[in-house]
């Protein structure tokens, strides 16, 4: 076999280099059709939990439910950040799910309240940590979601478009000297402007947050900030079209966690990002490919659900990605065209279905009293967008 010269390689267009980069994958397997019924009760089910579970001031979750081993929560603001992330996932599923009975209803309104009252207050105080961006990032979309939601209300609009500028302007202060946004620095080196370890994936969710408050309600994003975001994917890409878990890790990317195995909660996110973005190299053929993987090696995620320690299992995979993983899928689904949808909606739909429990909830890692809330936050808004009317791009 004859290897290109360079000047072929530089005529080749984006798309092309993408196609020379995936693997062959085999057929999905044999799956029942996606039941109408059974996914309105499933949705329904996970819905009543919210609610059952909302604590008193709006929010949901907490700091209890410790156990030997839990993930590094620096006060005053660690669980201020946890609680925000949770709650408003939780939100924006229950504005997902349809849902508009009176409880439902009594439930969002106090969510909302609660929204107005602590996002203003969320910020990173400890230098080793900046949990925030993920309340910040899940705001902005409840914030957008609200925006539709109070159509007609033209005084709490006013107000959302105020929170979600906030937000914005909170992301900003802890983007990363590297361009991107991380959650960690444990190296002790630390610097006026954050420098600890920016992530594909934790970027990729920052910038989906501010493109949705981009959308829905004209919210100016900052040029420069957003390139320096996406250069920090793009960087963090390999020629696969797998995402290496953070910026340091773009030098061993053939490391399991970075290995397609390992990316399978992290393609689908960083790939929305860049292609709402408007990268021209995100194609159908792409995103088609990568929500085949999902489907066809599901398995990979589910060993590592619910296992108490983070990458403690094949291909460093940490349970916290199950949920993540699949919420994203299924916004790179709506992407693509109604046609090309089909054969992965019902087994898209299959594994969250399976995976809820008896109470209603889905949870993928114990958290402290955080991980029912954001796991049925995510698997509502997965399940809504597979429903019959939402498969439209």
């Amino acid at each position: 076999m004859r290897f290109p010269n360079i000047l072929t390689l530089i005529l080749l267009t984006a798309s092309q280099l993408a196609g020379q980069n995936l693997a062959k994958l085999g057929p999905l397997p044999e799956v029942e059709p996606l039941n109408e019924d059974e996914l309105e009760e499933s949705i329904k089910r996970g819905v009543d939990y919210l609610v059952g579970k909302q604590n008193k001031d709006g929010s949901w979750g907490g700091p209890t439910r410790t156990k030997g081993l839990n993930i590094y929560a620096p006060v005053p603001d660690s669980h201020l950040a946890f609680r925000s992330g949770a709650s408003t996932l939780a939100l924006s599923g229950l504005l997902d799910s349809g849902d508009r009975r009176p409880e439902v209803v009594a439930a969002i309104d106090k969510a909302e309240k609660w929204l107005f009252k602590k996002l203003p207050k969320l910020r990173h105080l400890d230098p080793t940590t900046t949990y925030n961006v993920w309340g910040h990032a899940y705001g902005l979309r409840a914030i957008a979601d609200l925006y539709e939601y109070r159509k007609g209300d033209e005084a709490t609009l006013s107000r959302l478009k105020q929170l979600a500028d906030k937000q914005v302007q909170m992301l900003l202060k802890t983007e990363d000297i590297n361009g991107g946004w991380g959650y960690l620095d444990l190296d002790g080196n630390h610097t006026a402007h954050f420098s600890g370890i920016p992530t594909s994936f934790t970027t990729a969710t920052a910038l989906l947050g501010m493109k949705d408050a981009h959308q829905t309600f004209g919210l100016q994003l900052p040029e420069k900030e957003i390139k320096r975001g996406l250069a920090s994917i793009n960087k963090q890409r390999t020629p696969d079209w797998s995402f290496v878990y953070s910026f340091n890790h773009r030098f061993r990317p053939r490391t399991g966690i970075n290995r397609p195995a390992g990316s399978l909660g992290r393609s689908q996110v960083c790939m929305a990002a860049m292609r709402k973005f408007g990268d021209k190299r995100v194609t159908d053929e792409l995103l088609t490919h990568w929500l085949h993987r999902l489907c066809l090696r599901e398995g990979w995620f589910d060993i590592g659900r619910k296992r108490p320690v983070p990458h403690e299992t094949h291909f460093s995979i940490s349970g916290y990605f199950y949920y993540y993983g699949f919420y994203y899928a299924t916004e790179c689904l709506q992407m693509l065209p109604p046609e090309k949808q089909e054969k992965f909606i019902p087994h898209l739909a299959r594994h969250i279905l399976e995976k809820q429990e008896r109470d209603g909830s889905w949870w993928d890692y114990p958290l402290y009293d955080y991980h029912q809330p954001y796991g049925t936050g995510y698997a509502l808004t997965t399940l809504s967008r597979l429903r019959k009317k939402s498969t439209s791009p």
